[in-house]
C-alpha cells in the first residue's frame, strides 16, 4: 500500500542531481569568469572588434589661373556576397548588369560562384579559379545599405585578393571557402552607385575610394608627376609634396554582430579623416599650352632625340611653363613602354648637358665685375696659342677665322677664342667662383623634384686646358634649368634665384596656409654688370649678331645662342649637337625669360648641324610673340640702339 509520499531516497537523489546541475554550472562560471576570463576577453574582443577605415581625399593641384591640373574624385567599388542574395531580386539581375556595363552572363558567373575552390596541395597542377573566388584570410563586412559601407579585413584595409575576392578563414586549407565578396566593378561613379542602391538588390554593396584624374593628360606631365594604382605619389609635385597633397586616414574601432554589420551604439574610438591640402602652382595653363605646341612642332620638324623648354618671370623666379619632349599621358601612365621610361622623367632638371656657348655669359660678367675689361676692351681671335702664368696654352678652334674684337663682339658673334681669354685673364679660381655664383655645380632646390646638381669640378682639378675650355662651355655640364637661371641672374639685375614652382599651399577649407614668394640664393654679380652684359647681349639678335632669328619686333630681345658637339664614345661630335638659344625680353626690364634646348636635331636641320641659331631661337620668337598678348608684355618704350657694325669675317664659335 502506498505511503502517499515520495521516499527519502527520491529527494535525496533528485536533490543531488540539481546540486550537481548547479555546481557543474557554477565551476563553468567561475572558469570561464574568474580563470579563463582575460582570454576569453582578448578572443570575444578580438571577434566582436570592428575596425573601419575612412580614406582621406587627396588634394588638388592647381594652375596660377585657378584651372584644376589634378584632382581627386570619389568612386566605389562595388562587389556582392553570393550568400546574401535573395531570389525574387533575379529578375533586376539584368537592369544592374547594365549599370555596372558587365555582360548579364559575367554578372550571373560571379553571383552564382559561392565557394572558392581548396588550396592545391604542394606539387599539384593548378587550376583556374572561379573569377571572384580567389582566397584571403579574416573578413568583415558592414552591410548597412541604402548607408555606403567598407569591406575590410581585420586590419581595416581590403583583404582581397587578384580577382577582388573576400572569402572566410578556416582551419582546413584543403576545404572550400565561402566567397563573402566578390568584386563585380571597382570604377563606378556616384550616381551609378545611387541607382544600384534603387534597384534594391541585397547582397550588393559599395566601397568607396578616391580616383586620382589629370584633366589635360599630357599637359604638364614632367611638373606635375602622377599617382600609381597603389595610391603612392611617384614623380613630380605629386611625390615632392606628398605630404602636404596625401591628408591622413580617418578610422572608428566600434563592435559588429555576428553577420558582419557594424553596431554604432557600440562605437568605442573614431578618428575623422583629414582631407589633403591643395597645391596651387606658378605655372599658367596658357603658357604651359604655348611651350607644349611648340615642343611637339620641333619633334614633327626636327625629330630630335629630346627637347626642353623653361619659360619664368625673372622678378620672382616662378617658373610659368616647363616641358619636355618627348612625353606621356599622366592617365595613361602605365602603358607607356618599358624600354620608354626615360620620356617619364623631367629632362629639364634629371639630364645634363654641356651648355656651349651660352654659357659664355659667365666669363663676360666676370671679367666686367672684376673689371679687368670693358665692353670695349679688344682681344686678338685670331691666335691659336697665349701665354698663362709661363706656360703656353691653346686656344680652342671657331667655325671661321676671327680677328680682333671687343668684348661685346666676342658675345655676339659667339667667339671661343674671345672666351677663352677672358677666362685667362680671370684665372681658375674667380672663374670657378663665379660659376659657382651664377648656380653651377649645385641644385638650385627645384620643388618638383628629380633635380641633379650637374658637374663643375673644383679648379684644383682642373686640367691644363680647362681654363680655356670651360668659359666657351666645355668640360661643364649643367641641367637646362641651371642654364636658365644662369641666364635669369642678368635678367635680375645680378641676382641668382631660387626656382619656384608653388605659390601657395591651402587647407581642406580653402584657407591659404602658406604663401611663396621670391627667393634669393644670392648676388652673382652687381647690378651695373648684368645691364651691361644684357646690353651686349641685344647684340646677339640683330643684324650682326648669331641669332638674328630670335629677334621680335618692337622689343629688346637679350639672348645667346649654343652649339654644343655630343661626346660620343668620348670623343666629340662632328654629327651630333645639342643646339640652344636663352634669352629674355624687353632687355631693359626683363619680363620673361625663355629657355629652348634641342638635343640631336642634326638630321633633319639645314646643312646637316642644328646650329642654335637656326634651331633653336626660331622657337624662342614664336613663343615670345605669343606671350606678348596673354602675358601683357609692354613693347620696349625706347628705341632700341643701334645694331653693333658687323665684322668683315662670318660669326664665328658655335652659333
Amino acid at each position: 500500500m502506498s505511503k502517499g509520499y515520495a521516499s527519502n531516497y527520491r529527494i535525496v537523489l533528485l536533490a543531488s542531481v540539481l546540486f550537481g546541475c548547479f555546481g557543474a554550472l557554477g565551476v563553468r562560471l567561475f572558469l570561464l569568469h574568474v580563470v579563463d576570463r582575460e582570454a576569453l576577453i582578448k578572443t570575444i574582443a578580438k571577434a566582436r572588434e570592428n575596425l573601419i577605415s575612412e580614406t582621406a581625399r587627396r588634394g588638388d593641384i592647381r594652375e596660377a589661373r585657378g584651372g584644376i591640373l589634378a584632382t581627386s574624385s570619389s568612386r566605389l567599388k562595388v562587389g556582392v556576397d553570393p550568400f546574401a542574395l535573395r531570389p525574387q531580386d533575379e529578375k533586376k539581375w539584368p537592369e544592374l548588369a547594365v549599370l555596372l556595363g558587365l555582360p548579364e552572363s559575367e554578372l550571373r558567373r560571379i553571383f552564382l560562384t559561392r565557394f572558392r575552390a581548396p588550396a592545391k596541395p604542394p606539387g599539384a597542377t593548378a587550376t583556374n579559379a572561379p573569377a571572384g573566388a580567389p582566397g584571403a584570410t579574416g573578413f568583415s563586412l558592414s552591410l548597412n545599405l541604402p548607408n555606403l559601407t567598407s569591406v575590410t579585413s581585420a586590419s581595416g584595409a581590403p583583404a582581397e585578393d587578384d580577382d577582388g575576392a573576400i572569402v572566410e578563414s578556416g582551419a582546413d586549407e584543403q576545404a572550400p571557402k565561402k566567397i563573402r565578396w566578390a568584386k563585380l566593378r571597382s570604377d563606378v561613379s556616384e550616381k551609378t552607385h545611387a541607382d544600384i542602391v534603387k534597384l534594391g538588390v541585397k547582397g550588393v554593396y559599395g566601397e568607396r575610394y578616391y580616383h586620382r584624374s589629370y584633366p589635360n593628360n599630357q599637359l604638364g606631365a614632367h611638373l606635375i608627376g602622377f599617382v600609381n594604382r597603389q595610391q603612392e605619389a611617384a614623380s613630380g609635385v605629386e611625390a615632392n609634396l606628398d605630404f602636404f597633397l596625401r591628408g591622413q586616414n580617418g578610422w572608428r574601432v566600434g563592435e559588429r554582430d555576428g553577420r558582419g554589420g557594424e553596431l554604432p551604439q557600440f562605437l568605442t574610438r573614431q578618428v575623422p579623416a583629414a582631407h589633403g591640402y591643395s597645391i596651387t602652382l606658378s605655372i599658367d595653363l596658357i603658357v604651359q599650352d604655348i611651350v607644349e605646341q611648340e615642343l611637339a612642332l620641333i619633334a614633327e620638324r626636327y625629330e630630335p632625340l629630346k627637347a626642353s623648354i623653361i619659360v619664368s618671370d625673372p622678378r620672382t623666379g616662378f617658373i610659368l611653363g616647363m616641358a619636355n619632349y618627348p612625353t606621356f599621358n599622366l592617365n595613361e601612365y602605365h602603358k607607356v613602354p618599358e624600354d620608354e621610361m626615360e620620356r617619364m622623367k623631367n629632362a629639364a632638371v634629371a639630364d645634363i648637358y654641356e651648355p656651349g656657348s651660352v654659357f659664355k655669359i659667365v666669363p663676360v660678367a666676370a671679367a666686367l665685375e672684376e673689371r679687368l675689361v670693358t665692353p670695349q676692351t679688344i682681344f686678338n681671335c685670331a691666335l691659336d696659342k697665349i701665354d698663362h702664368r709661363g706656360k703656353m696654352r691653346s686656344l680652342p678652334g671657331e667655325d671661321h677665322p676671327m680677328g680682333d674684337l671687343t668684348v661685346a663682339e666676342i658675345i655676339s658673334h659667339s667667339s671661343n677664342k674671345g672666351a677663352a681669354q677672358l677666362g685667362l685673364k680671370l684665372g681658375e679660381e674667380k672663374l670657378y667662383r663665379y660659376a659657382r655664383a651664377f648656380g653651377f655645380g649645385a641644385k638650385l632646390g627645384f620643388p618638383g623634384g628629380g633635380e641633379v646638381s650637374g658637374l663643375l669640378n673644383p679648379h684644383q682639378k682642373w686640367g691644363p686646358i680647362d681654363i680655356t675650355r670651360i668659359p666657351m662651355g666645355h668640360s661643364v655640364s649643367a641641367t637646362v634649368l641651371q642654364m636658365h637661371q644662369a641666364m635669369s641672374v642678368i635678367a635680375a639685375d645680378g641676382v641668382l634665384l631660387r626656382p619656384q614652382l608653388i605659390t601657395e599651399i591651402r587647407d581642406a577649407a580653402n584657407d591659404a596656409v602658406f604663401r611663396y614668394d621670391r627667393v634669393e640664393i644670392g648676388r652673382a654679380v652687381s647690378p651695373q654688370t648684368a645691364r651691361t652684359v644684357a646690353t651686349m647681349l641685344m647684340g646677339v639678335a640683330r643684324k650682326g649678331g648669331t641669332a638674328p632669328e630670335a629677334a621680335i619686333e618692337g622689343y629688346d630681345v637679350a639672348g645667346k645662342t649654343g652649339t654644343t658637339q655630343k661626346l660620343i664614345e668620348g670623343q666629340y661630335s662632328k654629327r651630333h649637337h645639342i643646339a640652344s638659344f636663352v634669352g629674355f625680353f624687353p632687355a631693359q626690364k626683363p619680363q620673361i625669360v625663355i629657355s629652348v634646348v634641342i638635343d640631336d636635331a642634326d638630321h633633319r636641320a639645314p646643312g646637316g648641324i642644328a646650329y642654335g641659331a637656326k634651331i633653336a631661337a626660331p622657337p624662342f620668337k614664336r613663343i615670345g610673340e605669343r606671350l606678348i598678348s596673354v602675358l601683357y608684355i609692354k613693347p620696349t618704350a625706347q628705341p632700341a640702339p643701334p645694331a653693333l657694325p658687323a665684322a668683315n669675317f662670318p660669326a664665328g664659335g658655335r652659333r
